[in-house]
């Protein structure tokens, strides 16, 4: 990290609301957990008494998980951590590097407390840019991107990643949301660090687990710079327990898959929606919405601000997706289940 940059890099906005009386469609968490995971951080605690270093449990979870060898496997407290690491042992003071619009405003923030330089390219023409310019350290990959939730094409990415080995780009790629399709992961792919978190399948943000993935030099890379005991002996538990919970996955991909189509089919005579294969839609707001007529807003700004009002005195938290470089008018929206969804329904749908 430069020190020198830390002064002039802010802090950003997260999903996710503290207020428990509301019903939480900012963030994208699972809000459903797999069963036993209570047993299981339980009977952890007694071995958290001592220093522990040994993941190799958790690694092994993670390889299979994601299909890789278990060695490409860091161990980390959650995605951000995983993001983190990957642009501090790629990118060095000056050096310039490409990232998702809209996308997820860390990639900006990280880059900068590394003393580089974030250069925003549209999230779905980011794996055609030229980086060729030598300065062009790392390019980041949000798949599921967030906030759109349109996943890539992985022999789009791959052919992507095997250009950017050529001019010694390093492709860090996000694969926070990947878990809600069956679709295959890039980890261990050369040339690339992937990114994982346990937050969002899984349900549990306060865990703090996850890992990153990479090969060779990158992977090296990773290890020796991770913090020692880079995850608590509950976490490092759960997490491995979670990672061998396929029916839980297959279960929530296809409630996912259905609540977000149901709710997509909705929602879109009133909104503009955009296609999504992850946990949430974006919602693009006009003037006219229906839920808000009574508020009589007079530009998108003023609607946006004023369905965020009408949902908090409904009781329910909507994600501000203004947050997100180039988007002005749009909201986002987790996708939870039946019950939840209904409500969400009848307040944005509201006459």
């Amino acid at each position: 990290m430069n020190p020198e940059a830390v002064a002039d890099v802010d802090r950003v906005p997260h999903g996710g609301s503290e207020d428990t009386s509301r019903l939480d469609f900012s963030a994208n968490t699972n809000p459903d957990r797999p069963p036993g995971v209570a047993g299981v951080y339980e009977s952890a605690l007694s071995d958290a008494t001592r220093y522990r270093d040994d993941f190799s449990a958790f690694t092994q979870a993670a390889a299979s998980y994601v299909n890789c060898d278990a060695s490409m496997v860091t161990p980390v407290p959650g995605g951000l951590a995983a993001l983190r690491l990957a642009v501090a042992v790629t990118v060095s003071s000056g050096d310039r590097v490409f990232i998702p619009e809209p996308g997820f405003s860390e990639y900006a923030r990280e880059v900068k407390l590394q003393g580089g330089i974030p250069v925003g390219i549209a999230h779905d023409t980011i794996v055609t840019a030229d980086t060729t310019p030598n300065d062009i350290a790392a390019v980041i990959i949000c798949t599921p991107n967030n906030p759109t939730g349109d996943c890539i094409d992985p022999e789009v990415i791959d052919a992507f990643r095997q250009r950017c080995i050529e001019t010694d780009t390093t492709v860090i790629i996000d694969e926070a949301f990947m878990d809600f399709i069956d679709a295959p992961s890039m980890a261990g792919a050369r040339g690339t660090i992937v990114a994982r978190s346990l937050t969002k399948i899984f349900g549990l943000p306060g865990l703090r687990a996850g890992f990153a993935v990479a090969d060779g030099v990158l992977g090296d890379r990773l290890e020796s710079a991770r913090p020692t005991w880079s995850l608590s002996t509950p976490a490092a538990a759960v997490g491995q327990y979670c990672l061998t919970q396929d029916d839980f996955v297959r279960a929530t991909r296809e409630r996912v898959s259905t609540e977000r189509e149901r709710l997509r089919t909705a929602l879109e005579t009133e909104y503009t929606i955009f296609p999504s294969d992850a946990p949430f839609l974006l919602l693009g707001v006009d003037t006219t919405v229906s839920a808000i007529a009574d508020r009589s807003p007079t530009t998108k700004t003023d609607a946006v601000d004023a369905l965020l009002a009408h949902a908090r005195e409904n009781g329910i938290e909507l994600r501000d997706a203004r947050t997100f470089e180039t988007l002005d008018a749009h909201v986002r929206v987790a996708i939870r289940r039946p019950h939840e969804n209904d409500r969400l329904l009848s307040v944005l749908l509201e006459d």
